[in-house]
C-alpha cells in the first residue's frame, strides 16, 4: 500500500511525523474521517509527497519555492526510514477535479509507476482537499482533523504555524516553535532565514496572496501591449542609461530588457529584472529560457521594490521604471510611493541615475475646466448593466460614445478608495459640457480607451503629482534632476485619441476660451550626486 501526502508543504511539523511513524512502524491502525476504524490498509511500502503549488513562490500564499519545500520532505521522509518520491504539481486554478489530476500527474511523472487507486493507496489529509480523493474512494487518513463537521483539530496545523512565524517578532527565539516544527523544516527555514522572507511577504499589503496587484488584469493583452511600445520606450530612455550594473524595477515581460541587451553600448553590462507580480515573472524567465536577450547577463527576480531594497545598497548605475510608480500610488499608499523613491536612491551608486517613465498630471491641476465630449461617436444611452465578463464589458464599453462613456467612469472611478469624481453637466449655446477639475478631466482622458481592462484602469490613478510635485519629491529624497527630464503631450495620444472626440475650455466671463490638452507622460531622470 502506498500513502499518498497531497499539500503546499512549505512546514512539516512533529505531529505529522509521530502520526505517520505510528502509521507505518507500529502498525497502528488509525481511525477515518467518521470515526471508524479503517479497513487493513496492510503495509506501507513508500510514501509519495504531491507538492501542490510547485510552481509557485515568493507569495503569501505559497512562500517557499519547490526546491526548498522538497530538500524538507526528503529528509522527513529519510528520517521515518520508508522510500519517499516526492512530486511537484502546478497550480491550475480551481478545478473540481483536482484530486484526480494530481493523480494523473504522478502517473505521468514517474512514466507510470505509481498510478494511484483506491485500492493500493491511503490518502493523508486534513483538509478541504481531501473531499476530492474521497469522492474517487479513497480512503482517507484525516492526521490532525478530529471532526470534519466543525474543523476541529487535535494539533496546530502546519499553515498555522506559518502564520505564526510571519507574527512572531523573533520566530527564531520561539521556544514552542521548535517543538512542534520537525526539524527537517526547521533546519531549512532557519538556514535559509525563511521567517525573514515570510515576515516581509504578510506584511505587504499592496500584493494579494497569490502574488499579484490585481485579479482583473488580463495578461494577454498586457502582454502585447508591452511588446508593442517596447521600442518606443527604449529610445526615449536609451540616451540616459549608465553602462554597468542596470536594473528594470516592474519589468513587466523582459522587454525593456531586450531592447538594452541589443544596444552595443551595454554589452560588458549586467540586467537584473525586479517583478511583483508572478505571472509576468514567468514570463521572464520563459523568455530567457527560449534565448530571447542577446545578453546572457540577465537575472530576474520576482519581490516588491516597496516593501524594502531590491539592489544592494550603492550597487546599481541604472535603476529604469516605467508605468509602475503610479501602480505604487494607486494600491499602495502615499507613503509607500516615498519609501519606493527612497530606495532607489539608497540603491544607486554615485553619479547612477533612476530613469522614471510614467503618466503625470498636469501643473494647476486643480483648476476648474469645461470638457466637450463627443456624443455621436457611439451610443449615447448608457442604459445596459454592468457587465460581469471582462469580454461583455469590453464590448459594452466600446460601443459607448466618448460622452455616455464618460458617466461610466466617473461612476466607478477609484470608488474603493473613497474617491468622488465631482462633476456638473452645463449647456451653453446648444452645446453640452461637463464642468469638473483639470486633474478629473485629464484621468478620463488618459483611461477612456483602455476597456481591456477597465475594471484594474478603474482603480489606477494617473495624475494624482504633476511634474513640478514629482521633481519635489525626488529632490527631497536627495536626487538631482537632470536638465533633459521633460513633461510633455504624446502626439499620438492627442491625434489618434483625443482630437475630435474631446475638448478643454476655460470660462472667462460669459465666453470659453479653448486650453491645450494636457501632458500624458513624464521622462524624470534623477541622478545621485
Amino acid at each position: 500500500m502506498y500513502l499518498l501526502f497531497p499539500g503546499r508543504h512549505h512546514l512539516l511539523t512533529n505531529f505529522q511525523f509521530q502520526y505517520l511513524q505510528l502509521i507505518i512502524h507500529e502498525g497502528i491502525a488509525p481511525l477515518g474521517l467518521d470515526g471508524q476504524p479503517l479497513r487493513d490498509l496492510g503495509e506501507v511500502q513508500a510514501l509519495i509527497f504531491a507538492v501542490t503549488s510547485a510552481n509557485h513562490s515568493n507569495t503569501r500564499r505559497n512562500p517557499l519555492p519547490f526546491y526548498l519545500r522538497a530538500i524538507a520532505l526528503e529528509a522527513f521522509g529519510a528520517a521515518l526510514g520508508i522510500p519517499t518520491y516526492i512530486y511537484g504539481v502546478d497550480d491550475v486554478g480551481a478545478l473540481p477535479n483536482f484530486a484526480d489530476y494530481t493523480l494523473k500527474r504522478i502517473r505521468h511523472e514517474s512514466e507510470g509507476r505509481f498510478d494511484l487507486s483506491p485500492a493500493n493507496s491511503a490518502v493523508v489529509c486534513s483538509t478541504q482537499v481531501l473531499e476530492g480523493y474521497r469522492d474517487l474512494g479513497f480512503p482517507i487518513l484525516p492526521a490532525e482533523l478530529a471532526d470534519a463537521a466543525t474543523g476541529r483539530t487535535h494539533a496546530e496545523m502546519p499553515w498555522d504555524l506559518v502564520e505564526r512565524i510571519a507574527a512572531c517578532p523573533d520566530w527564531r527565539r520561539d521556544p514552542g516553535l521548535p517543538q512542534q516544527v520537525h526539524p527537517a523544516s526547521w533546519r531549512v527555514w532557519w538556514n535559509y532565514g525563511l521567517g525573514d522572507k515570510v515576515q516581509l511577504l504578510f506584511r505587504d499589503a499592496m500584493i494579494g496572496s497569490d502574488g499579484d496587484l490585481t485579479a482583473t488584469r488580463d495578461y494577454n493583452v498586457y502582454v502585447r501591449q508591452m511588446d508593442e511600445i517596447a521600442e518606443m520606450k527604449y529610445r526615449d530612455t536609451a540616451p540616459f542609461i549608465q553602462p554597468g550594473r542596470i536594473g528594470d524595477i516592474g519589468c513587466a515581460v523582459g522587454s525593456w530588457i531586450r531592447q538594452a541587451c541589443a544596444d552595443d553600448r551595454f554589452r560588458e553590462s549586467d540586467f537584473y529584472g525586479i517583478e511583483v507580480s508572478r505571472p509576468l515573472y514567468e514570463i521572464c524567465l520563459q523568455r530567457k529560457s527560449n534565448g530571447e536577450f542577446a545578453n546572457p547577463f540577465v537575472f530576474f527576480a520576482q519581490r516588491n521594490a516597496v516593501t524594502g531594497l531590491s539592489f544592494e545598497a550603492g550597487s546599481m548605475n541604472t535603476i529604469h521604471t516605467s508605468s509602475l510608480t503610479h501602480e505604487i500610488e494607486s494600491y499602495g499608499s502615499r507613503a509607500d510611493l516615498l519609501q519606493f523613491i527612497r530606495n532607489r536612491h539608497a540603491e544607486l551608486a554615485p553619479g547612477g541615475v533612476w530613469i522614471n517613465r510614467d503618466p503625470v498630471g498636469p501643473d494647476d491641476k486643480e483648476r476648474t475646466v469645461w470638457l466637450w465630449l463627443d456624443d455621436s461617436d457611439g451610443d449615447r444611452d448608457d442604459a445596459t448593466p454592468v457587465a460581469g465578463d471582462r469580454r461583455e464589458q469590453k464590448a459594452v464599453l466600446d460601443r459607448l460614445s466618448t460622452r455616455a462613456r464618460f458617466f461610466r467612469f466617473a461612476a466607478g472611478f477609484r470608488r474603493d478608495k473613497g474617491y468622488s469624481l465631482a462633476y456638473k453637466e452645463v449647456t451653453l449655446a446648444g452645446r453640452h459640457y461637463l464642468e469638473l477639475s483639470l486633474r478629473d478631466a485629464a484621468e478620463y482622458l488618459l483611461h477612456k480607451d483602455y476597456t481591456d481592462n477597465w475594471d484594474s484602469e478603474l482603480h489606477e490613478t494617473y495624475c494624482f503629482w504633476s511634474f513640478s510635485e514629482w521633481k519635489a519629491a525626488l529632490e527631497e529624497a536627495g536626487f538631482r534632476i537632470h536638465p533633459d527630464s521633460k513633461a510633455y503631450t504624446n502626439d499620438w495620444i492627442r491625434a489618434q485619441r483625443w482630437e475630435g472626440k474631446a475638448a478643454l475650455y476655460a470660462r472667462e466671463g460669459d465666453d470659453l476660451q479653448p486650453l491645450d490638452f494636457p501632458v500624458t507622460t513624464m521622462l524624470l531622470i534623477g541622478v545621485k550626486s
